[in-house]
């Protein structure tokens, strides 16, 4: 079993989500595949070493002890690829497809760490979610990360970390939005193709809500746009400008309290952020190494 050792990594996730279902979501594989491999496990151990209870799922004492030693192994192994790189001594450009949010508020703060792990130089290109997947698919990235589901056979698709999204203005605004209260914005909508326009429209469509309501004044694309429109907006005027963005894109000025953040009442607008590489590339050293860096970095 120590040969393939998928298997007992399959095992660190159920054991770390506490759930067949959620480990399923984060290694990109279905539910049953993680079922027939804990299966697998304990047949091969002669021993259970999960058990599922209404609330998740607990170790067994033999599970605890398999627990330990696989994160032993997993530590080595991580440490190995490390020393692997270095002896593929492969020069290249390692291109990651990033859709905006992403690309410009996440992962800039962690490309140095990526191209100390793989040892070669590393490029980012920042493009719509659906434009970095056809990249993908073309070959023009090695690696996409994105914040919309575009999914496709021919490629992976890793959960990766969690996502709000919050409405925010330049001026205090209440932390908490009724119906009524966003009736009383002027607003900065998301083109209407965007996925976070869609997943707002949804809970707007729950509370009674209707776009076609709102005082829009503009409608923008980019993130960066929309943030610096609101930054340099009037902050004394009588009806604040709000839109909708990713917590992450807006997390340092509302820090600084140059922007400021609410939710709807009774609502929590999340999404998920994936990581997605071809199946071809499944067992390629450099995208193995990147990914299981990014993977640590889960609760950003």
């Amino acid at each position: 079993m120590l040969k393939d050792f998928a298997k007992l990594q399959t095992f660190l996730m159920v054991t770390k989500e506490k759930s067949f279902s959620k480990a399923s979501a984060k290694l990109g594989i279905s539910q049953p595949a993680v079922t027939q491999q804990i299966k697998f496990i304990e047949d091969y151990l002669d021993t259970k070493i999960v058990q599922r209870k209404k609330n998740g799922i607990l170790l067994t004492k033999e599970g605890e002890d398999l627990y330990r030693i696989a994160k032993r192994l997993e530590k080595a192994i991580e440490n190995s690829e490390k020393e692997l790189i270095s002896i593929i001594n492969k020069e290249f450009t390692f291109v990651i497809g990033s859709s905006n949010a992403i690309g410009n508020y996440v992962l800039p703060n962690y490309l140095g760490e990526i191209k100390k792990r793989i040892d070669n130089e590393v490029y980012m290109n920042v493009d719509k979610s659906c434009n970095i997947i056809e990249a993908l698919e073309d070959k023009k990235v090695d690696l996409a990360l994105i914040e919309s589901p575009v999914f496709k056979d021919d490629i992976i698709y890793r959960e990766w970390i969690e996502d709000e999204l919050v409405f925010f203005s330049n001026q205090p605004i209440k932390k908490q939005l009724t119906a009524e209260d966003l009736l009383d914005f002027d607003w900065i909508c998301r083109d209407e193709q965007s996925h976070t326009r869609r997943l707002t429209a949804e809970v707007f469509e729950e509370i009674g809500v209707q776009c076609n309501s709102f005082n829009v004044v503009s409608v923008m694309e980019s993130p960066t746009a929309i943030k610096e429109a609101i930054l340099n907006s009037d902050k004394n005027a009588e009806r604040p400008l709000v839109s909708v963005m990713s917590r992450h894109v807006i997390r340092g000025d509302v820090e600084a309290e140059r922007l400021f953040c609410a939710r709807i009442k009774n609502y929590k607008i999340e999404r998920k952020f994936y990581i997605a590489y071809s199946k071809d590339r499944k067992h390629d050293a450099f995208v193995d190494n990147v990914v299981s860096y990014l993977l640590s970095l889960s609760k950003i």
